[in-house]
């Protein structure tokens, strides 16, 4: 589903991600840890086509980001960690504008808003201007405009952040459903103890370079994943 091979970007001969190399597979909510600074939101903005690299490359559902875009974009979404919105549209009116660009029918559009925005209580607000929104409420919306196409692959930079728990509790449902239809998910995340029990997969990168990755269950072995990051964090500090 999602290949990184040999990724480096550079800023000013600071390596920002380091010859990173890393496979997601169908089915797969991956985690993607490390301090800030480490490397991981410019690994986001890459396979997303945000930032250009200098070396590697990026495949997405067998295309690649550099010479092939537009089809990447089609099969994926993005969630930023700080969801830039068009704050003079409403709710209803952003999401119908994502809708239009992915070319979802009409039918299908209105039944998957009414299915998201049912789960994540945003129904009554998607009338709303969204500069009237909280930041909470912002993030609800960039998480319904994710979903509403479908895509196979969903790229989410700190997606908790902002939510409520039970926010936060219905879009882990939201991303198992996701993958147990046969989509994949990568993440970033600060918090460890999500990664832990949500994630099939874990990576922790650390100054641009990938430490560790693997199952899990592998990666953790029988400890705690904070326990594994900090030791891996003071390792050669």
């Amino acid at each position: 589903m999602l290949k990184i091979e040999h990724l480096t970007k550079t800023y000013d001969q600071y390596k920002a991600v380091d010859d990173l190399s890393l496979h997601i597979e169908r089915g797969e909510i991956y985690g993607f840890i490390g301090h800030n600074g480490a490397g991981k939101t410019t690994t986001l903005k890459s396979i997303v086509g945000i930032l250009p690299f200098d070396n590697g490359d990026i495949i997405i559902n067998g295309q690649s980001i550099k010479t092939n875009p537009m089809e990447c974009k089609k099969n994926m979404a993005y969630i930023p960690d700080n969801p830039d919105l068009y704050e003079y549209l409403s709710g209803i009116q952003y999401l119908n504008f994502v809708a239009d660009i992915y070319h979802v029918s009409k039918s299908d559009r209105e039944a998957r808003i009414h299915k998201y925005a049912t789960m994540l209580e945003l129904v009554d607000d998607l009338a709303q201007p969204i500069s009237a929104y909280s930041h909470g409420m912002k993030q609800k919306l960039a998480v319904i405009a994710a979903f509403i196409h479908e895509p196979r692959l969903i790229i989410m930079d700190e997606p908790f952040v902002g939510l409520d728990p039970k926010a936060s509790h219905l879009l882990k449902q939201m991303m198992r459903e996701h993958c147990d239809q046969g989509g994949a998910i990568f993440f970033s995340t600060h918090v460890l103890e999500v990664a832990e029990k949500l994630c099939n997969r874990i990576a922790i990168i650390k100054q641009g370079k990938l430490v560790i990755s693997g199952r899990t269950q592998d990666v953790t072995q029988n400890e705690s994943l904070e326990d594994v990051f900090l030791e891996l964090e003071n390792d050669n500090a």
